[in-house]
């Protein structure tokens, strides 16, 4: 934590210091309008801005255990979930959706091979109601496979949000889905023509 701390206070002396950087950091005070959604887990190796370069105000983030998005009913519970991809279509009017997935992925893992989460119930709850019973059964360490197929359903989920899919009539907004190797830095990006994820 001391780490986290000092950068904090370093962070804070350099704007400081910096006509530039306190001019950028002043500008934020006015709102925020950001080029992308970037739907994520909430795995500590995932990284939005070190994946992207993203600067601060340019990604609107939601990250959750396996990059899961809620199916939309018109019955739902409100959720962080949708409130946010309702924000960011509706009030931010971001341009882009990333869904972005990735490789030793633990939700994933743990869906694919069954695992006993009976020691941690909200964990195996919001699996058993996130994750999709159709996964791929993938043995492979990275299960690439399985969360490849996850983020597929993913976009096709957030194609059922009324605030996603007006956008996406007009063409005010457009979906990627990503594929992320923690172990390599590859990112990979879906192809809708031939359902394949290529490096970017």
């Amino acid at each position: 934590m001391e780490t986290f701390i000092q950068h904090a206070r370093g962070l804070t002396a350099r704007i400081a210091e910096r006509r530039e950087e306190r001019e950028t950091y002043g500008r934020f005070a006015a709102g925020q309008s950001p080029l992308a959604l970037f739907i994520t887990c909430s795995d500590s190796r995932v990284v939005p801005s070190l994946i992207t370069g993203a600067r601060p105000g340019e990604l609107f983030e939601l990250r959750t255990a396996g990059n899961a998005v809620p199916v939309h009913s018109d019955t739902m519970a409100a959720s962080a979930e949708a409130a946010t991809i309702e924000y960011a279509m509706r009030v931010l009017e971001v341009a882009d959706i990333v869904v972005c997935g990735h490789s030793h992925c633990g939700a994933v893992g743990a869906k694919c091979r069954g695992e006993d989460l009976g020691g941690a119930p909200a964990v195996r709850d919001w699996l058993a109601q996130q994750l999709s019973d159709e996964l791929p059964n993938d043995e492979e360490p990275t299960v690439a496979a399985a969360v490849q197929q996850h983020v597929r359903e993913q976009l096709e989920r957030l194609r059922g949000y009324p605030c996603v899919r007006d956008r996406l009539d007009t063409g005010k907004v457009n979906l990627h889905g990503w594929f992320y190797e923690v172990h390599t830095g590859l990112v990979a990006a879906h192809q809708p023509a031939s359902d394949l994820f290529l490096p970017l």
